[in-house]
């Protein structure tokens, strides 16, 4: 098990299985990447965003890491967005958290990890400015509720970022939305917050949030 020689006969019997129901498949794809789609999600392993959305390996870019938080330092994210944007073209963002998200959960109860709590401090914040949200919210409410403001802050923080202003000066068509995938179910929920441009961020920020302030909350 060390060598995980398992892993590399699973490989094998896919990419035979993928060449023997779509002959030229993987040459094809060698051939170019023109993705449509960029996604940045968590890096839970349970959220594949090709399976999810019913995609072929070549049809989404994708950029993961704990809890799909975007900030404003993070060269890695922005570059990747860059490129996406820039190079590749592609016409829609999305941003999706999840249900049952450990980072949020670690956020929610301000619990000690280690070097990571300086990364959760981004979903700390988020918390601390929705208390008037969660606080009067029921205990397993809150969890839920916060995976999906850490989505629409951080659709804003895509869409204040240079590379989207940047695009939509220049009228480029790219548009970004906010999701939230149910672990427990495998359904995407749309969470009303899908931006065209800087214009009109504002005022689909506060719907978002009041979407979210009005859902209900059933128990697990």
């Amino acid at each position: 098990m060390k060598n995980l020689s398992h892993l590399f006969d699973n490989n094998r019997s896919w990419a035979s299985d993928m060449e023997r129901k779509r002959p030229g498949f993987f040459t094809g794809l060698a051939n170019q990447q023109r993705p449509k789609y960029m996604w940045i999600g968590c890096s839970d392993s349970r959220v594949p965003a090709n399976e999810i959305t019913g995609l072929d390996p070549g049809e989404v870019f994708v950029h993961r890491n704990i809890a799909n938080v975007v900030v404003h330092s993070d060269l890695n994210a922005l570059s990747t967005i860059q490129f996406a944007v820039e190079r590749i073209n592609v016409e829609h963002v999305m941003v999706v958290g999840h249900y049952g998200c450990s980072g949020v959960q670690a956020a929610l109860e301000g619990a000690r990890i280690g070097l990571a709590d300086n990364w959760l401090r981004h979903i700390q914040d988020v918390r601390d400015r929705h208390r008037d949200v969660l606080d009067v919210l029921p205990e397993h409410g809150r969890a839920q509720a916060l995976c999906e403001l850490n989505v629409i802050e951080q659709v804003v923080n895509v869409a204040q970022s240079t590379v989207l202003q940047d695009a939509w000066a220049r009228k480029q068509n790219v548009t970004l939305h906010g999701w939230v995938y149910g672990v427990t179910d495998g359904l995407l929920h749309d969470l009303h917050i899908t931006v065209t441009g800087e214009d009109d961020l504002d005022a689909l920020y506060r719907e978002a949030v009041s979407g979210v302030r009005l859902m209900p909350r059933l128990p697990k």
